[in-house]
């Protein structure tokens, strides 16, 4: 009897390609979520991305299912543990999407320094008319080589963005409450190398001395409180590209509207899609639609793990 997969928030052609060539039957059309209960029981496998949720009365409805496979790196929408003691695996796709997410983190950082989101609001309605005024206002823009990026959150996206700082000439600054303090190497072309210490103590030292932060924290927790924000820099820069709650919405915008914080750059949000709308109209925040794991390549390889780690469960 062949395996039936419901790859319920989609999969790349690549991946279901790899699957279907192995004998896999791949279903991907999106059941929605209050209908999925009835449905379930016709698969052996769940992919999800962040849309489906994985919660307790699902799992309950379940008597079928085997594995569940989250394409992306966390799992806050799968009650996992649940989950597992009911005999269905749960498993996920670490490395993928890290590359993508990491540049989304520079496309944002880019913005602020060089006021990038507030000038292409403006040049299209006061191009013309204003446009010396809007040089002189944007002509004061900053590097982001020499200053210190602060990243809270050292797995494997905090270190794709730490050797992306460092390639650019940043001193980096990491937090991590899980690994042990040491120093972590990272290789360039030319046989180029450089290093980055972490201390799982340092959250404080990180927060106090960055120039910008960024979150890269598993799950939706709070991670940057009132208090946090109280030891930063004046005009720092911060960036949020992985949950919405890691940073609460009403705390950042207090931050940047008395000057603490100067610039923030959201790939995520409390409510998705947001209807918040101090956020959305912000001058100096740039959004973008959680779109940070999104791109062609980070796709594909999102399908090609998660077809690898089907084809190993049932062989």
């Amino acid at each position: 009897m062949s395996i039936k997969i419901l790859a319920n928030d989609g999969i790349d052609a690549t991946g279901k390609k790899i699957l279907e060539a192995a004998g896999f039957i791949v279903d991907n059309n999106k059941i929605p979520q209050e209908e999925l209960a009835k449905h379930i029981n016709n698969y052996d496998v769940l992919t999800v991305r962040s849309a489906t949720k994985v919660r307790k009365p699902l799992i309950d409805a379940c008597t079928n299912l085997k594995l569940v496979v989250r394409g992306g790196v966390g799992l806050d929408n799968i009650d996992v543990e649940y989950a597992e003691q009911k005999g269905i695996k749960v498993r996920n796709t670490p490395l993928a999407s890290s590359q993508s997410v990491a540049e989304l983190v520079f496309a944002h950082l880019f913005t602020g320094v060089r006021f990038l989101q507030e000038s292409n609001r403006l040049m299209p309605t006061e191009g013309i008319e204003k446009f010396k005024e809007l040089k002189e206002k944007y002509s004061k823009g900053s590097e982001l080589s020499g200053k210190t990026m602060g990243i809270i959150g050292f797995g494997n996206i905090g270190k794709a963005v730490t050797k992306m700082a460092l390639g650019l000439g940043m001193n980096v600054k990491a937090y991590d409450p899980y690994p042990s303090k040491g120093v972590f190497t990272f290789n360039f072309p030319g046989n180029v190398s450089a290093t980055c210490e972490i201390n799982p103590g340092s959250k404080d030292e990180v927060i106090s001395q960055s120039d910008f932060i960024t979150v890269h924290s598993a799950g939706s927790t709070e991670v940057l409180t009132a208090d946090d924000f109280k030891k930063m820099k004046k005009g720092v820069m911060i960036v949020n590209c992985a949950r919405g709650g890691v940073i609460k919405e009403k705390i950042l915008l207090e931050a940047l509207n008395n000057g603490t914080v100067s610039f923030a750059g959201l790939d995520v949000f409390e409510e998705e899609p947001t209807n918040n709308k101090e956020i959305l109209q912000h001058p100096r925040i740039s959004l973008t639609p959680h779109i940070g794991a999104s791109t062609t390549e980070a796709q594909e390889r999102v399908g090609k793990e998660v077809a690898d780690i089907i084809i190993k469960t049932f062989s």
